[in-house]
């Protein structure tokens, strides 16, 4: 009776191994099918395969003979569900604790351990793992798939101390966690084991390439690039797929640039370039690099070249039918430096810093309204304005190169967006002056769209129109300007002082003259104010160097009782 039990048992696992084995092959042909659609049934079809394999193994008592099958295919199911979803759930985390109570069922050691976590399943099983010599491949791939979930989810710290126990280090040892995977040695597949989607060293290298990537970029973002180049060299030389080689040389030419070696940092975005058509990053950066060395024309091409290419739809590859190493990167960081933004943020960086940004600035704003979206807005964090900023961004541009009549034109289409606005925002003034709420974005717009229709009427020559357009912006800014933050309106006040004296205004320009006097006895709060790029670039037109001989001037020909 027992020789034929045994025989049924052997007959089974055979068939079991069978389809384990044809449905690793099926997905394997799956991927090098070229068709998209034959390619994801074949996939899919191949995963439900092996979900129902896994039921049927997991529906009989935990038996050490069926375990290394019964592993295999939980790591088979593992990979090829995450690389089809293209990411990780609760649910491979839940398949994985569910593989480490089997393994402690053979061993009479369930009991309470269930309530335990994932890391405590691990002490538990890698301790008894001695005793399962022929377990340890496939506790290995195992291991290799719960690593990739911890990176993928950041949680390094349980990441380090499951490496800790798999490489048999005492408690408190080297917590670096890339020396500890390098460290880690998982064992060589046996001939006749059953067939891997991938195998323990294969995790190994994607893990090695992962972590090291990530662990560069954050130190270059947190500012220490001396730091990052170890860990970036450690991901080049690593198993790096193409576009992930594309930012780590990207990110090397980020850090020489910043530790002053420039030419260092050129070779690498050059390598960068030849590796890909994932060129954003790296022209980016080039434009950045340039714009060190102050080589404007070639900071310039490389943002016509960056425009052009955020312009070129992306084209992904197929995603593998593996754990790799995109999979476990983390998403885009807005203060990663390979972050090259959106064609309309680079078509205003290179509008910002081009001689003839008049015409950038008009190209940039045909691109913004034909979007779907136009972004009528407060300020977003970098690295773009909002689309009534590029407006009064244009109209000083405009103005700058002598166009004041389509500046005057500019402005009256923001008015007509912005002004209907206004009546609703009486109480936000009122809450803004005293401080209660923060100040309204919209007033601060209209007020500066009136303060550029002024200096485009100076340029015109109708000095009186530019009076009252002069006006008008202090009007709506004394409405919405917190009181204590009114020093941040020196230069307009100076300006309409120079304009009211060259009219001969005596006495409105006597009336500002206090005003300023009183706020320069003031704080000086006002220098540590981060303006918008439309307002630095009008104040460094009006801005004199001889502002305080001006007012000297202005101060002794008032008549003597006006005298301090």
């Amino acid at each position: 009776m027992s020789r034929q039990t045994t025989s049924v048992g052997s007959s089974c696992l055979d068939l079991w191994r069978e389809k384990n084995d044809r449905l690793v092959r099926q997905a394997k042909v799956a991927q090098n099918s070229g068709l998209t659609l034959r390619r994801q049934q074949l996939a899919q079809d191949a995963l439900e395969g092996l979900r129902g394999l896994l039921h049927s193994l997991q529906g009989l008592p935990a038996a050490v003979p069926v375990l290394p099958l019964e592993l295999t295919v939980t790591c088979n199911f593992i990979i090829l569900r995450a690389s089809l979803a293209q990411g990780f759930t609760e649910d491979q985390a839940q398949d994985i604790q569910r593989s480490l109570e089997r393994v402690l069922e053979t061993q009479e050691q369930q009991g309470p351990r269930l309530e335990q976590g994932l890391r405590e399943l691990w002490d538990s099983v890698l301790r008894a793992s001695c005793l399962l010599p022929e377990l340890l491949s496939a506790l290995h791939r195992l291991v290799g798939l719960q690593a990739a979930l911890w990176l993928s989810a950041d949680r390094l710290g349980d990441l380090a101390l499951l490496l800790e126990t798999l490489n048999g280090s005492q408690s408190g040892a080297s917590k670096d966690l890339l020396l500890l995977l390098k460290t880690w040695s998982p064992p060589a597949e046996e001939l006749d084991a059953p067939l891997t989607l991938q195998d323990a060293q294969g995790l190994k290298d994607v893990l090695l390439t992962a972590f090291a990537y990530r662990q560069g970029l954050q130190e270059l973002i947190t500012g220490n690039p001396d730091k990052a180049l170890s860990s970036l060299h450690e991901a080049a030389s690593g198993l790096c797929p193409r576009p992930v080689l594309v930012q780590v040389y990207t990110a090397l030419g980020s850090c020489h640039r910043k530790m002053g070696n420039p030419q260092r940092a050129l070779l690498y975005l050059v390598a960068a370039l030849k590796e890909g058509s994932a060129w954003g990053p790296p022209l980016l950066e080039a434009s950045r690099l340039y714009q060190q060395l102050g080589d404007t024309t070639a900071e310039l091409e490389s943002l016509e070249l960056l425009v052009e290419a955020l312009n070129v739809p992306c084209s992904s590859k197929a995603p593998q039918f593996l754990i790799e190493v995109e999979l476990l990167l983390p998403p885009p960081d807005l203060a990663s430096p390979l972050h090259c933004g959106t064609q309309s943020q680079t078509k205003h960086i290179l509008a910002s810093r081009a001689g003839d940004a008049a015409e950038h600035y008009l190209d940039l704003l045909a691109l913004l309204l034909d979007s779907s979206e136009p972004r009528f807005s407060p300020p977003p964090s970098p690295p773009g304005p909002c689309m009534p900023e590029v407006f009064l961004e244009a109209a000083v541009a405009l103005i700058q190169a002598g166009r004041a009549q389509d500046a005057l034109t500019l402005c009256e289409e923001l008015l007509s967006r912005t002004s209907s606005l206004l009546p609703k925002m009486s109480r936000l003034w009122e809450d803004a002056r005293k401080g209660t709420k923060e100040l309204p974005y919209c007033p601060l717009w209209v007020s500066a769209t009136h303060l550029l229709q002024g200096q485009a009427w100076v340029q015109l020559g109708a000095q009186k129109v530019a009076i009252s357009e002069f006006s008008r912006c202090l009007e709506l800014l004394f409405r919405a300007t917190p009181e204590e933050k009114e020093q941040g309106n020196r230069d307009t006040y100076f300006h309409l002082l120079q304009t009211l004296k060259r009219l001969d205004r005596r006495d409105e320009a006597t009336a500002l003259w206090w005003r300023l006097e009183a706020q320069t006895k003031g704080s000086h709060e006002d220098a540590l104010w981060s303006l918008p790029l439309y307002l630095e670039s009008y104040l460094s037109w009006i801005r004199p160097s001889d502002r305080d001989a001006f007012l000297e001037e202005f101060r002794t020909s008032l008549p003597k009782s006006c005298d301090l």
